[in-house]
């Protein structure tokens, strides 16, 4: 230590922690011109004494004058090595690096401007400190101080500047340090971050592409930061970033897909923005890497196909389309479980655009890879049926056709006509909104007579007899109305001439018989008149109630559209078509005459001419203008209409119609029983209440004789009106 005092005047070193920033300031010139003469001569031990004297003593004293002479003294030393720094910097850059630390700003203030004058020296030599200088300017970009600030941004200039003419810098470590700090919330520390990766990206030599997945999530959090400056320089960075891999022959997609993944559920929305941007690149770039993450990828993208930004929505459905037409393989890992079991959570989503998009999924899928989604169909199955309740009309056609794909296997076809017939059961509203449409679909997609047949099936031996009423009655208005089923009204015109039309007939008449109304309809269709004024006669007096009468009210009107035309046009020939006239004649009488609809039917009836038009033939009725005389009966001779030369019986074309009628007897029966069981289950209740009514009236009765006459109305004569 002497020889030190003996290089360094004593006057030096007491200036050097004066209080004077020129005094300290002159005293290190007085060092820095001592150091280079010891240089010069080669004198390193008491170079090396000289700055262990200005460390120990003045940068790590008490006092702040000593440690502020002390860091300029260093950085004066080194400026006096020169080009000889570099073997003294272990002994001179830790002393400063610790005074960045300092609890005095000053003191911090100095250390940046010592640091800065010792790189501006050494250089490339200053990169083996570059992690500790890295962590303290982090630490310092945050400084309250803005004298600090202002020399740590300084000073992080220099240090980019000798980092990208380094080749001795290690982008490793560095990232290392950039992943620990990417998720820090300071302003300042976050500006700080995104300016390196700038700086570094920008060297051709330094891959940062390579390390991107490291960091990329930390970008995306910037992008919701509250600076405007900090998501845009975020979003700059990203932007080069995306560019370089549309450029790149070999990226890492998987790693940042699940970043991408996470970041498009962001509640902000210039997040989602960009995540579905570069999901949107990734599906076109990414090839075969992105098939394992199909499924991950298509869970974020569905739910933005609802979002409330155009811009997001036109993106997310721009990429839901590039993602379903890449034709992917289970070979090639493509998981179509996953795909799945993502496209049945949305189902059950709230957004009507989201669920149209799944079912397309399922349904593509269900197109390429029929047998490995019915391994699934079990995982599907009740969503899609459930489904078929859904509030929006395009999704239940949606879902329509899927099950018409998966109801080609007859198991899932009986499974699916069930389901449909157990929802309409709970849900009546169901089948009023909802049951036209559903029908109608499946009977295009699924052949009308199949259709019609399974439901009859089902129907027939349904226990709930009023809702097996409700359901037949729905089906045969679809049945006389639907333009899609006139194939099937068409076959059940002919069932007294053709097998087909006859086993069709036989088929639906088991459940039509839980309607009056629906079984004369079925009648009046297959043209068994006959039969149908039968049913009309065996009608009791129970069976005509309101419910009846609107049921026959809206046939009566059904007679008068183009499907009953043939029907009409049979009235020509009123001598053929006997029965048909008794039957229509039948459900005039049992019209009340101030309605409607009997003055329809009525009407039509007077129209009916005094001649039959039968061939060349014009044959007068026997009585003049009266077309009464046509319903003369010669029972012996006539089964059924316009075939008079049959033999009387209950056998048409194989068809039992006795035994028809026995069975539309017997299931009247028990509708009259559910009937009567009701209304004594309403006597009963309305009885019960009475009686507790009259109860509470005679306690209230007695209440009132016990308390005595009152005296107001003593003198009154006893009252006989309650009595």
């Amino acid at each position: 230590m002497a020889d030190v005092f003996s290089v360094i005047p004593a006057s030096v070193l007491r200036n050097l922690s004066d209080k004077l920033y020129e005094k300290r300031k002159n005293a290190a010139l007085e060092i820095e011109g001592i150091v280079k003469q010891l240089a010069s001569a080669g004198d390193h031990d008491k170079i090396s004494a000289v700055i262990n004297l200005l460390a120990k003593e003045f940068t790590y004293s008490s006092q702040s004058n000593h440690r502020k002479g002390g860091l300029i003294g260093l950085a004066a030393a080194t400026v006096g090595l020169s080009s000889e720094a570099a073997q003294h910097l272990e002994q001179i850059v830790p002393p400063v690096l610790n005074s960045l630390s300092d609890q005095d700003c000053r003191v911090q203030y100095y250390a940046c401007e010592a640091l800065y004058n010792i790189a501006k020296v050494v250089r490339e030599d200053f990169i083996i400190f570059f992690n500790q200088i890295f962590d303290v300017l982090c630490k310092l970009s945050a400084s309250s101080d803005p004298n600090v600030q202002s020399a740590a941004h300084l000073l992080d200039k220099l240090v980019k500047d000798i980092v990208t003419e380094s080749d001795q810098f290690s982008i490793e470590e560095f990232i290392t340090l950039l992943r620990e700090r990417m998720n820090v919330l300071n302003p300042y520390v976050r500006q700080f971050l995104v300016g390196w990766i700038t700086v570094l990206d920008s060297v051709p030599d330094i891959d940062m592409l390579g390390f991107l997945p490291d960091f990329l999530d930390g970008l995306f959090n910037m992008l919701s930061d509250s600076s405007h400056e900090i998501r845009q320089q975020a979003d700059s960075a990203l932007s080069e970033f995306l560019q370089e891999i549309k450029n790149s022959p070999s990226v890492d997609y998987g790693r940042m897909t699940e970043i991408l993944v996470e970041r498009a559920a962001s509640p902000d929305e210039f997040t989602r923005l960009t995540a579905i941007t570069w999901i949107n690149e990734f599906v076109k770039l990414g090839g075969e890497q992105l098939v394992p993450y199909y499924a991950d990828i298509l869970g974020a993208i569905l739910p933005c196909i609802s979002g409330k930004e155009e811009k997001i929505r036109v993106v997310a459905r721009e990429t839901n389309e590039e993602l379903r037409s890449i034709k992917a393989d289970p070979a090639e890992g493509f998981d179509i479980g996953a795909v799945l079991s993502i496209a049945r959570r949305q189902l059950d989503g709230e957004w009507e655009a989201t669920r149209i998009e799944a079912l397309h999924w399922i349904s593509t899928l269900l197109d390429r890879h029929r047998a490995e989604v019915l391994c699934f169909l079990n995982d599907i199955f009740d969503t899609l049926l459930k489904a078929l309740s859904d509030s929006s009309d395009e999704v239940v056609l949606l879902v329509l056709d899927i099950h018409a794909c998966i109801a080609q296997d007859p198991p899932y076809f009986r499974q699916l006509v069930v389901f449909l017939v157990h929802n309409f059961q709970v849900d009546h509203s169901l089948l009023e909104r909802r049951g036209a449409l559903i029908i109608r679909r499946l009977c295009v997609l699924l052949d009308a007579e199949r259709v019609y047949r399974q439901l009859s099936t089902i129907l027939e031996g349904e226990a709930d007899l009023e809702f097996a009423c409700i359901m037949v009655q729905a089906l045969n208005l679809i049945l006389l109305t639907s333009s899609e089923l006139s194939e099937l009204r068409e076959l059940l015109k002919q069932s007294l001439h053709n097998a087909a039309g006859k086993d069709l007939f036989v088929s639906l008449y088991a459940s039509w018989c839980h309607s009056p109304m629906t079984i004369i309809s079925l009648c009046l269709l297959a043209q068994t008149y006959q039969h149908a004024s039968a049913v009309i006669q065996s009608l009791v007096e129970e069976d005509i109630n309101v419910k009846f009468l609107v049921q026959l009210d809206k046939m009566i009107r059904l007679l008068e559209t183009p499907v009953f035309t043939y029907l009409r046009l049979q009235l020509l020939e009123p001598g053929r078509y006997i029965w048909l006239l008794k039957a229509l004649y039948g459900l005039l009488m049992l019209l009340p005459q101030q309605s409607a609809a009997f003055k329809i039917i009525r009407t039509r009836l007077k129209t009916v001419p005094s001649y039959s038009f039968n061939g060349d033939q014009l044959k007068r009725a026997p009585s003049g203008n009266s077309y009464n005389q046509n319903l003369r009966f010669s029972g012996s001779q006539i089964t059924e209409d316009g075939d008079i030369s049959q033999d009387n019986g209950n056998l048409s074309n194989g068809i039992n119609f006795a035994s028809r009628l026995q069975q539309f007897e017997q299931m009247q029966r028990q509708h009259r029983m559910l009937e009567k069981s009701k209304a004594q289950s309403r006597k009963s209740s309305t009885s019960s209440s009475k009686e507790g009514t009259e109860a509470e009236a005679e306690a209230e009765a007695e209440a009132e004789a016990s308390q005595g006459p009152s005296t107001s109305d003593s003198n009154m004569p006893p009252s006989t009106s309650s009595r």
